[in-house]
Order: structure tokens, then C-alpha cells, then sequence
């Protein structure tokens, strides 16, 4: 009984010095100073890779939605994108570290996208025509849309263990892509490094020195293919999950 009178008389101590303590205070907010600001294009959409026989829970949604087969003719397709103004365009996503270029020196076969119960994802390698990559620049510049697209970062490497790849990156074909974008003269605004490859990956992984290696590879890369160019595009990286 004494033990609970005095926890009690202890309790009740704190709560007078705590109250004691309390104090009224002013919070002013100033409306006219600006702290930052939002980037007009901070709204982003991606335009991904999956074929139309994707399919997930017994349904295939993507239909005719990707960047090999989506309808660049539909009407209101431009139209949803310049009702944003400056709508910033991702073009990649799970299967771009698996599209080859169909352009320059290519030493691999360039064939679409097919269901491959041991690719990555479920689906084999696929590929990029250079047809198809002019009417995409050509649609996308009508609609004054900012461009990032998504390298292949696992071109060249090997899958060491599952999730986990290791290797050089060969950049030959990303080069021939970057320099053949430049030619022609579309604006690309950013180019992103693999998607979602850093930490834990999502589906593979290149771990952090390795990546950092091949980071400043492509960094030299597009440093030489605009070094004549104002501005130079951004380089996006790393992506991952930590």
C-alpha cells in the first residue's frame, strides 16, 4: 500500500512539473517568402515495354499501351499529353534492361519481345527498331513532351545468381543508339541507367561498384556525343530499391 501511495505521489510530482513547463508560443507563417519551387513537367508518365500478351491474375491489360505497338495516331493521344503542357515521358520500365537497338554494329539477333519462362520477367530479349524510334521522336515532338529514356544496363553481363548480375556492361549498343538519337536530332532530356537495378533490385541487381564503374562510362559517352550540343541531356541514376 505504501509503495503504490508513494508511485502515486511521484506520478502526480511529474504532472505539476510538466505543466510548470508548459508555454504559449506564436507560430507566424510568411506567405510571400518563397522556400522552393515545383518544376512545371513534375508530373511524369511512363510509357513501358510490355508486349500485348503480358498478362497477369488471368488478365492481359496492356493491350496495345507500350512503346512498340501503342496507336501514336489516336487523336486524343497528343491531345492528353499537351493538356499537361510540359508532361515529362519515361520510356522504360521492367523490360528495358532486355531491348536491344537494331542499329550500328549490333552482334546480336534483334527479334520482339516472346514469353520465355527463363527470361528475365518472363520474357526474352527484345528490340527496338530504328522505324519505330523515329515515330515515336516524331509524335513526341509535336506535343512539346520532356523525354527520359531507359538504357539496357545489363547488355553484356551474366547472371551470376538469382537477382544478382555481374560483368562489364558493354555499351556498344547503347552508344550506337545515343549517337544515332543525336543525329536526327531528337531531343532527348534525360537519360536513364537501367531500371531499378541498385540495392535489392527489382528482379536483377549490379551491385554498387560495379554500377558506379559503368556509370562513368556512359557518362563519358554522352559527354562526347553532345559535346557539341547545349544543353546536355541528364543522366538519371542509380534506381533501386533499399
Amino acid at each position: 500500500m505504501g509503495f503504490h501511495f508513494s508511485l502515486f505521489l511521484f506520478l502526480a510530482s511529474l504532472s505539476v512539473i510538466w505543466a510548470q513547463n508548459v508555454e504559449d508560443v506564436t507560430i507566424v507563417v510568411n506567405g510571400t517568402e518563397v522556400v522552393t519551387n515545383t518544376d512545371d513537367n513534375y508530373i511524369c508518365a511512363t510509357v513501358d515495354w510490355w508486349p500485348h500478351d503480358k498478362c497477369n491474375y488471368d488478365q492481359c491489360p496492356w493491350g496495345s499501351t507500350s512503346v512498340i505497338n501503342l496507336d501514336l495516331t489516336h487523336p486524343n493521344l497528343a491531345k492528353a499529353i499537351q493538356a499537361f503542357k510540359q508532361l515529362r515521358i519515361r520510356i522504360g520500365g521492367s523490360l528495358q534492361d532486355q531491348v536491344l537497338y537494331h542499329v550500328g554494329n549490333l552482334q546480336s539477333p534483334c527479334h520482339p519481345f516472346q514469353k520465355m519462362a527463363s527470361g528475365l520477367f518472363g520474357f526474352s530479349k527484345g528490340c527496338l527498331e530504328m522505324d519505330r524510334w523515329d515515330e515515336v521522336n516524331h509524335f513526341l515532338s509535336k506535343t512539346g513532351a520532356l523525354v527520359t529514356f531507359g538504357l539496357n544496363a545489363l547488355h553484356g553481363r551474366h547472371q551470376i545468381k538469382k537477382g544478382v548480375w555481374g560483368g562489364n556492361w558493354d555499351s556498344s549498343n547503347a552508344h550506337d543508339f545515343i549517337e544515332y538519337t543525336v543525329s536526327k536530332g531528337y531531343q532527348i532530356d534525360s537519360w536513364e541507367f537501367g531500371n531499378e537495378l541498385s540495392g535489392s533490385g527489382v528482379g536483377a541487381s549490379v551491385a554498387a561498384e560495379q554500377y558506379g564503374k559503368d556509370l562513368i562510362n556512359l557518362k563519358a559517352i554522352i559527354n562526347n556525343l553532345y559535346k557539341d550540343l547545349h544543353p546536355k541531356p541528364l543522366l538519371v541514376a542509380p534506381g533501386g530499391f533499399y
